[in-house]
C-alpha cells in the first residue's frame, strides 16, 4: 500500500510524523537511546522482521538520524550511531514516554524511569517556553505562521481563520 507523504506540508508535525510515523521507528530510535547498536540486537530487542528493520534503518540512515559505521568488513557489518540530528529527538521520545505514563501506564504504574544523571532524581519531561522558563501549555500558546509558511495558502480564508489573521 502506498503510504502519503507529509514531507513537503506546511507543518513540523506532520514533517516529523513523515519520518516517525510508523510504529517501528520510534522504537528503533529508543532502542538506540539504550545503547543498541547493531542490527541483530535491533531484531532481537524488538521482535522486529529482518526486512522492516532493514527498511526503518535505512531512511533513519538517509534522513541523518543514525550513522552507519563499520565495526567489520569480511562480512560487511556496521553499528548504527545516533546523529545529532538523532540525539535531539530525545525531548521528542522523553515527552512520549510522559504522555505516555499518565493516560496509558495503568495499574501497575509507569515501565521506565527517566533518572536525571546530573542531580540524581527521577523525572519526566516538561516542555517549557524558551523565553520565560514557564511550563508551555495549550489554553496559554497560539500558533502563528511562521517565515516558512507558503505564500499560496497564506491567501486562503480557511489557513487566515486558523491563524486568526484577517
Amino acid at each position: 500500500m502506498k503510504r502519503t507523504s507529509f514531507a513537503n506540508w506546511p507543518c513540523s508535525i506532520a514533517r516529523t510524523l513523515d519520518l516517525l510515523g510508523d510504529p517501528w521507528t520510534p522504537l528503533v530510535v529508543r532502542e538506540a537511546f539504550y545503547g543498541i547498536r547493531r542490527f541483530d540486537e535491533f531484531q532481537r530487542e524488538l521482535g522486529i522482521a529482518r526486512n522492516t528493520l532493514t527498511d526503518r534503518l535505512r531512511r533513519l540512515v538517509d534522513e541523518g538520524v543514525l550513522e552507519k559505521r563499520p565495526y567489520d568488513t569480511e562480512p560487511p557489518r556496521y553499528d548504527y550511531v545516533l546523529t545529532e540530528k538523532g540525539r535531539d529527538l530525545f525531548t521528542v521520545m522523553a515527552t512520549m514516554s510522559r504522555w505516555g505514563d499518565r493516560w496509558l501506564a495503568g495499574e501497575q504504574g509507569v515501565p521506565v524511569v527517566f533518572h536525571h544523571d546530573a542531580c540524581g532524581h527521577d523525572t519526566t519531561a516538561e516542555v517549557v517556553c524558551s523565553a520565560c522558563r514557564q511550563p508551555l501549555v495549550a489554553r496559554e500558546t497560539s500558533m502563528r505562521m511562521g517565515p516558512g509558511y507558503p505564500d499560496r495558502l497564506k491567501r486562503r480564508p480557511d489557513v487566515r481563520r486558523r491563524f486568526g489573521v484577517s
